[in-house]
């Protein structure tokens, strides 16, 4: 057996060393006594359920199929309309994620959850308004007393980084070039997705339901050979022809949709998910400078780029355009508080940009707030 596929089977003796590792090298930052990222209780909405449960006055409901997923959504308040199926083995549970079978991701202004199919456990991570991305998995076992474990160490691996996240607990939106395993090729440039990103580079090992006109995307591309074949050929996505797979409206040709809770993984989803994760990391980055005392110039200049952000400085404009096909688009402009002439900052645009007004909703969340 080759090392690539042994990999998922050292996954769980890797991740307990690795995790050693770095409880023993915590990053100062986190440890500041202005944040205190492992000793702080955060006060987010799944330590808000872990008391709910614990008090005797919500209880979760256990799926045959799902698990606690939809439980965990209703009780969150996390719509199904969210979904977004990623192939790539981009995450905890790479053993179980393959283009056969995605990883589900499912969110709201302040909750990201993941689920796999088969997987023993689920994935959930929230914004604190103090401490930023916290993370926690709920065990996939029918018990009568639920428990959100949180996780300081194994999940800060990846996001906690200072290329992806600027050194701070953050959120992740990945487009890589995936083959037929779902592994990414290393020589394929790899993108943490955002407002700026131009539509050709995002969704790379992400499947995609909608109809984008003209523009392209990598979303629902598979390499036709391995990672380990086409290891040493540079730029292999390049020539990758992707008008096939630009417009996809039903998965069902693509693997087994039915597992899921929605056939979709909707293109108006993944581009809001894409700018709200670059937002909250840009928040927490700002709090955390502000919190530790850090420098004026570095404050200000936190600042500066979450001002930006919010204001969709530099954002790739659409050129044709945008429509999903599930029904987050409706539900998500529901949400929003309206002025007296009816306007909301959640209002989507989606011929020209993404919001039809420049000034970003998570300007309303508790993180901002803070």
């Amino acid at each position: 057996m080759s090392l690539r596929f042994r990999v998922p089977l050292l996954l769980p003796i890797l991740v307990t060393a690795l995790g050693a590792l770095a409880a023993a090298q915590v990053p100062s930052l986190l440890e500041h006594a202005g944040i205190a990222y492992s000793s702080s209780a955060p006060a987010d909405a799944v330590a808000s359920l872990q008391h709910d449960l614990d008090a005797g006055t919500v209880t979760l409901d256990f799926d045959p199929a799902h698990g606690y997923l939809p439980a965990v959504l209703r009780a969150l308040k996390v719509p199904v309309a969210s979904q977004g199926l990623v192939f790539s083995k981009t995450s905890l549970q790479l053993d179980r994620i393959a283009p056969w079978t995605p990883r589900a991701i499912y969110f709201n202004d302040d909750v990201y959850v993941g689920w796999v199919q088969g997987g023993p456990i689920m994935e959930i991570a929230t914004a604190d308004p103090k401490l930023g991305a916290v993370f926690y998995t709920l065990d996939q076992h029918a018990t009568d007393h639920p428990k959100f474990e949180r996780q300081t160490q194994t999940c800060l691996l990846c996001h906690n980084s200072p290329q992806v996240t600027s050194s701070v607990p953050g959120f992740i939106m990945r487009s890589v070039y995936a083959d037929r395993y779902g592994y990414a090729i290393p020589t394929a440039r790899e993108v943490v997705t955002t407002d700026q990103t131009p539509l050709e580079r995002r969704w790379g090992g992400w499947y995609v339901t909608g109809t984008v006109g003209s523009q392209r995307h990598l979303g629902n591309v598979i390499a036709p050979v391995t990672a380990h074949e086409i290891s040493n050929v540079p730029n292999y996505e390049a020539g990758v022809d992707r008008s096939a797979k630009a417009n996809v409206t039903d998965l069902s040709g693509l693997f087994n949709t039915k597992p899921y809770l929605s056939p979709h993984s909707d293109a108006v989803s993944l581009m809001v998910l894409a700018h709200q994760t670059h937002i909250h990391n840009l928040i927490t980055v700002a709090g955390y400078a502000a919190r530790t005392g850090s420098p004026d110039q570095q404050v200000e200049a936190a600042v500066d780029r979450l001002v930006k952000g919010m204001l969709f400085a530099k954002e790739t404009a659409l050129t044709a355009p945008v429509k999903g096909t599930s029904d987050f688009a409706a539900e998500f402009v529901e949400h929003g508080p309206r002025d007296h002439q009816g306007r909301s900052l959640r209002d989507l645009d989606l011929e020209h940009r993404l919001f039809r007004y420049p000034l970003s909703y998570m300007i309303y969340t508790e993180s901002f707030d803070a």
